[in-house]
């Protein structure tokens, strides 16, 4: 798709003074590696904030700050990293407490249903203020959930999860984690082999909490920094339908077979053959939700023998038949 083809989503993130520099940076530096991994979305970055120049928590001068639009585009996605006073008590004591609050009036007077809301570590206590997350499943860093469950009565706080996706209401725990809710984003709405790549080169794992939405599986056994690996994955996730060999596999990986058997084990934390079933599985769902093929072209079309070895291998991942899925959709 040509660059003119491509669909912007305008990202505005808002600094206050002393906001935390990792949950910007972080977040910002998936975008920017979404922008070069395809080419269907564009996401363009603004940073505006209730005064032109910003001290950073770790000391660094943020310039050129733009003052807070009256008006935000229909498809917006505001971002609210945390800030070392974001707990201030009484929301303005001070002048850093001040600048929060005009921060937390702008938001509950330009922020419309139609906007993408994404809070970052202690971001959410601004949103929670500005009563954005009222009736909203919603997390914060495990140290100010409470304290937001006090400030926004209203919001439904889980604890112990990485982020959580409300609607259009995102929102993440401590730091790193809003470099996960990125990811999670990125993969929602490009694909998730663009939030792997983007993940690889980051250096980072897809990590999950205990009740985090079920790991897709597109990114099942990918959490390794091994290339050798991943350039097999990448291979039988490009084309499930091959007749994939262990031989054929290792040449990818320029290894030998009882090598790459071994290896691929330890970094995936399955067999290939068992990976290969699973990518053949997930693509099996897709066809099932969103095509008319039967059950017959449904095996074709990801590698299986016959309908019946489909519907086996099925049976190991799924507890209903085929046809649910399709029911379901």
């Amino acid at each position: 798709m040509s660059a003119a083809g491509r669909r912007t989503i305008p990202v505005y993130v808002v600094l206050a003074p002393l906001t935390l520099l990792l949950d910007v940076a972080g977040p910002l530096e998936v975008l920017r590696k979404a922008n070069d991994e395809q080419r269907g979305i564009r996401f363009e970055t603004r940073f505006v904030g209730p005064k032109p120049v910003a001290v950073s928590s770790v000391g660094l001068t943020l310039s050129n700050i733009e003052p807070m639009p009256d008006e935000l585009p229909d498809n917006a996605f505001i971002i609210l990293p945390g800030t070392i006073n974001a707990s201030d008590p009484e929301g303005g004591a001070g002048p850093f407490g001040a600048a929060e609050q005009k921060i937390v009036a702008w938001l509950g007077k330009r922020i419309r249903p139609g906007h993408t809301l994404i809070s970052i570590c202690a971001g959410a206590l601004l949103a929670g203020r500005a009563g954005l997350l009222d009736d909203h499943f919603c997390t914060t860093h495990h140290s100010y959930c409470r304290e937001l469950s006090e400030l926004a009565p209203k919001a439904k706080v889980i604890e112990n999860r990485l982020y959580v996706e409300d609607g259009r209401c995102l929102t993440s725990a401590g730091v790193t984690a809003g470099i996960d809710l990125m990811l999670h984003l990125v993969s929602r709405l490009t694909d998730t082999a663009c939030s792997v790549r983007i993940a690889r080169t980051l250096v980072i794992y897809l990590r999950r909490a205990g009740a985090d939405p079920q790991l897709s599986p597109w990114l099942e056994g990918r959490n390794h920094l091994h290339p050798a690996v991943h350039r097999v994955q990448d291979a039988i996730a490009a084309n499930p339908a091959r007749d994939w060999k262990l031989e054929d596999a290792a040449d990818i990986a320029h290894m030998s077979s009882r090598h790459l058997s071994r290896l691929f084990n330890e970094q995936a934390g399955m067999s290939l053959a068992d990976y290969t079933n699973r990518v053949r599985i997930a693509l099996a769902g897709e066809l099932l939700r969103q095509t008319q093929l039967d059950i017959e072209g449904v095996a074709e079309r990801t590698g299986f023998a016959s309908p019946r070895q489909f519907r086996r291998a099925w049976s190991r991942y799924h507890p209903q038949p085929p046809s649910q899925a399709r029911m379901t959709a």
